[in-house]
């Protein structure tokens, strides 16, 4: 029989894991066989599991990934080039911990910011905090930052998270100023933090996509040293989902 008095103490300790758990052995006679300890132990680990849902849904909320992409659900089959060994070698995240790179590179719809975002979700689950952006929105909140006066804060915000993914490097030509906010950036995170770039552009012309010699000779610096190169490749999986569900269209209209 459950007691409602120990019940809604639970709650209000936030022990929903436990408060859960409490309902479900009085709902289940079969448990009424196990030892105290038994029981208890049960309700321990519901509540572990509870809060480390939570935690995690947290940060993934925190990550504002792009889209909902996990590494099991990749599409190894297509032939994109990728290394599924690889790849599934950085699921650990010991190359975050490590405070190593990881560069994608590949055509437009090749799978790279989905690739991004399941290593973001496996960053996530792993326990790191992530935060994604698109670089030519990147660019526009720290204009907005400076006007603001809280440009110092915005980058050091940027600064702390363990696993900073940066879409659409040279999806627009650079200006003087966003070469140097990325290189403050990457500057604070070099061998403290670990950051994803993603890139149409493959990573020979990656020099002169940021333009400057100069600038970016130091930004380049802190990119490619102990970094994991991914180079992607094949036709856009956006024309060939769109392909398919054409062909089935028409024909269930035949």
């Amino acid at each position: 029989m459950l007691n409602h008095a120990t019940h809604d103490k639970l709650l209000n300790l936030k022990l929903i894991g436990m408060a859960r758990g409490w309902e479900l052995q009085a709902a289940d006679p079969g448990f009424a066989s196990l030892s105290f300890d038994e029981r208890l132990g049960l309700l321990v680990d519901a509540e572990v599991t509870e809060q480390a849902n939570r935690r995690l849904a947290t940060r993934l909320k925190t990550a504002q990934l792009r889209q909902s992409a996990t590494l099991e659900d990749m599409n190894w089959r297509s032939a994109r080039g990728i290394d599924r060994s690889a790849v599934m070698a950085l699921a650990d995240g010991e190359w975050i911990r490590r405070y190593q790179n990881v560069l994608v590179t590949g055509p437009t719809g090749a799978g790279k910011s989905y690739l991004a975002c399941a290593l973001g979700h496996s960053a996530c689950r792993n326990g790191f905090t992530v935060r994604y952006w698109r670089l030519p929105r990147l660019w526009d909140e720290f204009y907005l930052a400076r006007l603001e006066n809280r440009w110092g804060r915005f980058l050091a915000s940027l600064s702390r998270f363990d696993l900073l993914i940066l879409d659409d490097l040279g999806m627009c030509a650079m200006t003087d100023q966003s070469r140097q906010d990325l290189l403050e950036l990457l500057d604070d995170r070099y061998d403290r933090r670990a950051t994803i770039i993603v890139s149409q552009i493959p990573f020979a012309n990656w020099h002169e996509a940021i333009g400057e010699p100069t600038m970016a000779d130091a930004i380049l610096d802190r990119l490619v040293h102990t970094s994991h190169k991914i180079m992607m490749k094949g036709d856009s999986m956006r024309k060939t989902t769109k392909n398919n569900t054409m062909s089935a269209t028409v024909t269930e209209n035949a």
